[in-house]
């Protein structure tokens, strides 16, 4: 429901801008917390829980407004509904990217496409916010003022809080798609807004373009040192193979997030290239161990060159990664690589322990193991990346409990892939496993449906531990990498 009259939902607006000013809160959050706080304001105010849907939508603006302020107004998108245009009477054409308007003069669209145009931002009349990620991720833009139902926007909704997207939505003022109407003015008040201290978002593909630029061949052989030998050349040959480099990205987003700094430092690099050399090695293990033959639509290592070497190569790169990092200052990375090294043996060895002897397990094994095997692979990065920095260490806790939930999730997620009617996942104590043997009477459905929510509260718990975090670019990062890692 959307309050009645225009002076109702300018009041309440105005409203709203003083009771999210007294709250310590930083965007983005979670949509659950924005119900938190849309149900704790109609309890204050005495209002319907019917308003409550487009409260949220109200309160994330007021959590953004200051924010997008200082986004140059070249770099917003206002996107706008046809339904905003004269039912039957629009003789505008569609194309790939939305509504050509013929400029008819029968709506508001040509009017605030006109707004847009005089403050050099851009527009576009189209259905579904899919649009608006692409063009976020692809760097066109970095902001977006929307205007659309309720209905569109409680689905969409979901799509921009998750993906951390700085964005003011408006909601119609009327049900259907016909001859609707928006707050004009507001509109253009939100578009119009200006602060002259610009603030530049993190660049993504930027920090991604560099990382892929260092673990080119050439690049890798600098860092390694001129070493002719056959085991480095198997371990270089391994270290541009396939892979997503999640890790030296986490590494790098969380340091530039944090200190803005573009040029990331020699440690940054030394602690990006070191952190993959771990991970490659952990996989070269974990396909002898699992006497896997294939990885990335590639042979193993030890597929190409059997157990014995491939084992040689591994640890060779756990030496180069130690090598790496001792080439630091800062004795923190190395301790914080050998926690890490340490965890993963350790669950990986309760594993094994396990498979070797299998037995009845229950939720609690398979998430412990799940916090020593998979846990610390997300933690290690994101610490590395803050040890980098040199000092905010207060933020060592929460990206802790966020890694763990995040990690836990990541494997639910995982166990629940592998997971299909004609494999009982008995080969290693997995979720499915562990249900199985708590709920014998279940059936798969059952069993899918409990992880899947297990999936959903995990990753909840990941966003709640970044409530309190007030580095914008962090808190958008950390959004952004929960979203794609579990979607």
């Amino acid at each position: 429901m959307i309050p009645t009259t225009l002076y109702e939902r300018m009041a309440l607006r105005k409203e709203l801008k003083v009771f999210v000013q007294g709250k310590a809160l930083y965007p983005p959050v979670s949509l659950k917390q924005l119900e938190t706080l849309a149900t704790e304001f109609v309890s204050q105010k005495g209002l319907s829980s019917d308003l409550i849907s487009w409260l949220m939508v109200e309160i994330n603006n007021q959590l953004w407004v200051d924010i997008i302020a200082t986004i140059p107004h070249e770099r917003r998108l206002l996107m706008l509904p046809k339904c905003l245009s004269k039912h039957g009477g629009c003789k505008g054409e569609y194309d790939e990217y939305g509504l050509l308007c013929h400029r008819c003069g029968s709506c508001l669209i040509p009017s605030l496409q006109d707004k847009a145009e005089e403050l050099g931002a851009l527009s576009i009349v189209a259905e579904g916010f899919t649009q608006v990620i692409e063009l976020i991720e692809n760097n066109v833009v970095d902001a977006v003022i929307g205007v659309s139902c309720l209905d569109s926007l409680e689905k969409a909704f979901p799509l921009l809080v998750s993906h951390a997207v700085p964005g003011l939505a408006v909601a119609l003022n009327d049900a259907g798609c016909i001859d609707t109407h928006v707050d004009n003015d507001y509109v253009v008040e939100l578009l119009s807004m200006i602060n002259p201290e610009v603030h530049t978002l993190l660049d993504h593909q930027a920090v991604r373009d560099r990382i892929d630029n260092w673990f080119k061949r050439e690049e890798l052989e600098c860092m390694f040192g001129s070493r002719d030998d056959r085991t480095m050349n198997v371990c270089l040959d391994w270290m541009i193979k396939g892979g997503k480099r999640w890790r030296p990205y986490l590494l790098c987003a969380v340091y530039q997030a944090i200190t803005g700094d573009v040029n990331m430092n020699e440690d940054v690099h030394r602690s990006a290239v070191a952190v993959e050399c771990f991970h490659k090695a952990s996989l070269i293990h974990d396909d002898i161990e699992d006497k896997d033959m294939e990885r990335y639509g590639l042979p193993t290592v030890n597929a190409l060159y059997g157990d014995a070497y491939a084992i040689n190569a591994g640890d060779a790169l756990l030496g180069e990664g130690y090598r790496i990092l001792a080439q630091s200052n800062n004795v923190e990375l190395v301790r914080l690589i050998a926690d890490a090294h340490s965890a993963l043996c350790k669950g990986q060895g309760a594993e094994l322990q396990w498979c070797a002897d299998p037995h009845p397990i229950d939720l609690d094994f398979s998430l412990d193991v799940f916090r020593n095997k998979t846990v610390p692979a997300f933690e290690v990065s994101l610490l590395l990346g803050l040890a980098c920095t040199g000092n905010n260490l207060h933020l060592r806790p929460m990206l802790k409990e966020y890694s763990e939930a995040l990690g836990i999730a990541y494997q639910l997620k995982d166990d629940l892939e592998d997971f299909t009617q004609d494999n009982e996942l008995a080969v290693r104590p997995s979720a499915v496993y562990a249900l199985r043997c708590m709920h014998p009477q279940w059936n798969d459905e059952e069993v899918r449906t409990e992880i899947e929510t297990m999936v959903g509260d995990y990753k909840q718990k990941a966003l709640d531990a970044l409530n309190d975090l007030d580095c914008l670019e962090l808190k958008r990062l950390l959004y952004q990498v929960t979203e794609k890692i579990l979607k």
